[in-house]
Parts: C-alpha cells; structure tokens; sequence
C-alpha cells in the first residue's frame, strides 16, 4: 500500500518537525527544462487532458527537484470549459465569450459539467502510480471567486455594480460555478488526492473587509465544510485572511491550512495559526535573480526562521509566496531544495 509523505503528514496534523516538506506553486511549468522539452512536441491542453502526459509532467519535479509533493497537473479554468465557455491557451488563456445574462441559460448544469474533467481523474490515477511511495500528491481548483472573475470578464475590466453583492454575479457564483468546483474536488480525491489547494488569487478584487468575509463565510460553509481537513486555501494580499485564520484556531476547525503570500513574515503567521499548515512564503521575485542575489535574500529568510523554535514552526509547508516564474534558473531550485533540507535537518 502507497504512503503519503512524512513530513506532509506532519504538517496536516501542526506536528512539530525539524524539516519542512517542500512544494511549489507551479512547480511543473516553464522554468523547468524537463517541461520545456515537453511542450515541443505537446500543447499545453494535450499535457493536461492526456493522463499519462499530465503524470509525466507533474513527475518531472519530483524526478529533478526531489520535491515532497507532486500537484496534479492541470488548469484551474477547465471547469469553464466545462460549462460550455470557448477556451483556448495562446499561451495563456483566451475566451470566445464572457458569461453575462444573454447567454447564462446556454451554460451547462455543474452535474452534466463535471462529466467533461474526467481527464483529471485519471491524470490524477496516473499521477500516484508513477509516484514514489514517500511522495504526496495533491489536487488543486481554483478558487470560487477567481473562477468567477475569469468567466464574467472581471480580470479584463468588465465591471458590475456593486461587485459581490451584485445579484446577477452572486447568481453565477452560487449555481454554476460553487456547485461544480465542490464536484471537482469531490473527484480529485476520490481519485487519491490527499489535499486539494483552492487558489483564490484574484479574491483581493472583492476589495472591501465586510465583502471579504461575507464571501470568506459562504465559501467556508459551501465548499469547506463538505470537504473536512481535506481543502487548503491561498490568495493574495491585500485580501484579509482573519476569517480562515480564526476558524484554523477554532476547536472544531474543517480547514486544512492556508497559503501566504511574502507580504508579511512567517514569524507573523506562525503567531497567528496554531492549527493546520501554513505554507509560503519565500518571494518567487528572488528565485529569478542572478544566483549570488538570490542567497543574499534566501539567507535573510532561513535566517529569521532559524531563530524560531521547531515547536513554533509546527504546520510549516516551505514554498514560495506565489507560484515560481518563468525565468527561474533550475540553479537556484535546487539550492533551495537542497539547502532547506541541510539547515533544518
């Protein structure tokens, strides 16, 4: 019988442990030389909806990098698709047409939806029969919101009023796209996800501390508690995490953890979360730079965490504070890697 990771293991429970495990956003992308070689031969679509390709992929950092978990590879705007949305990546990802009140009733139901990312089930089967007993692997979708943003235009400047409490949006999110990320992520671990991640990137543009957690409050009740200790969640700052931070520190906490940005310390969030994992924050802006600048700002970083005791660093998942860029020299990957695992070892 296949095993989880230890050391993710010990971070769902906030064990304390000397060393960290390690994964990053997008660590099977195009700073990799091994997706490069890839993506020669294969779209970007082919790598995600061909299962053996998407398990190849996502076994590439594994392979290079030794990371602890591998993510399933795939796109969190699939579920649009899904619905009925024209999509097509050039390289990124491009629309035939927004979700607005014309063509609403053309979109699909999120039950006859979920029928068309079958293709992460058996990415998702073809993952963890390649991967390495003491490897984990998890599962990710994007976050409610983010999804929303993309599928009604808000990312492009489409502007409804009153934004999250306008009653058509609210319509949207709470029928079509809730409703078929709970049945994405119901099919991700069912497939062996242990964790799946929410990215919520684009959640800082609901842009008010009262919408904040209205919004925190419904995608708690709708999508967190279904899912027990199974769901983390990350988004960007300026977007206020007190809600999820306080339901972390509760007695009968659902959530797995939460991811953070390189906004504010490890120090601070370590204080602040006394349950679950925490995972960040390293800034991907300094895996870019010319190998010697990056360890100045890597050193700072371990540095300040090295001065925190292991049992006050219970929960850490070491990563990044968004998901590594492009230009990320493979170098610098592996001293990170390499050099986080002889420090806290």
């Amino acid at each position: 019988m296949k095993i989880c990771n230890e050391r993710f293991s010990n971070a769902l429970e906030h064990i304390p442990q000397k060393t960290p495990p390690i994964w990053f956003m997008r660590q099977a992308g195009r700073y990799h030389s091994h997706y490069q070689n890839l993506k020669k031969n294969y779209t970007f679509e082919k790598l995600c909806k061909n299962p053996d390709l998407a398990a190849e992929t996502a076994l590439g950092p594994i392979n290079d990098f030794d990371f602890d978990v591998a993510i399933l590879f795939s796109d969190i705007l699939f579920v649009l698709e899904a619905l009925g949305m024209s999509l097509k990546y050039d390289p990124g990802p491009i629309f035939g047409n927004f979700i607005d009140e014309n063509n609403y009733e053309e979109l699909k139901s999120p039950e006859n939806a979920i029928k068309e990312m079958s293709f992460q089930e058996n990415a998702l089967l073809a993952t963890r029969d390649l991967l390495p007993d003491h490897k984990s692997l998890i599962g990710f979708v994007g976050g409610p919101w983010t999804v929303l943003s993309y599928g009604l235009g808000l990312n492009k400047g489409i502007q409804y009023e009153n934004n999250y409490s306008n009653s058509f949006v609210f319509k949207v999110l709470s029928e079509k796209i809730i409703p078929l990320i709970k049945y994405n992520i119901s099919l991700q671990l069912n497939a062996g996800a242990e964790v799946v991640m929410i990215f919520d990137t684009d959640a800082k543009s609901i842009s008010d501390s009262e919408n904040f957690n209205n919004y925190s409050k419904y995608l708690y009740k709708e999508i967190i508690k279904e899912f027990p200790k199974k769901i983390g969640y990350y988004s960007k700052s300026p977007f206020n995490n007190k809600f999820f931070v306080d339901e972390l520190n509760g007695d009968d906490c659902l959530l797995a953890g939460l991811g953070v940005d390189h906004q504010l310390s490890m120090d601070h969030w370590f204080k602040e979360i006394n349950n679950g994992f925490i995972q960040g924050n390293f800034n991907q802006e300094s895996m870019v730079k010319d190998h010697d600048e990056f360890k100045k700002d890597f050193d700072i970083y371990v540095d300040h965490i090295q001065s925190i005791n292991e049992k006050d660093r219970a929960g850490w998942v070491c990563g990044l504070g968004h998901g590594i860029l492009k230009d990320t020299p493979e170098e610098n990957v592996h001293y990170f890697i390499e050099t986080i695992r002889k420090i806290f070892s």
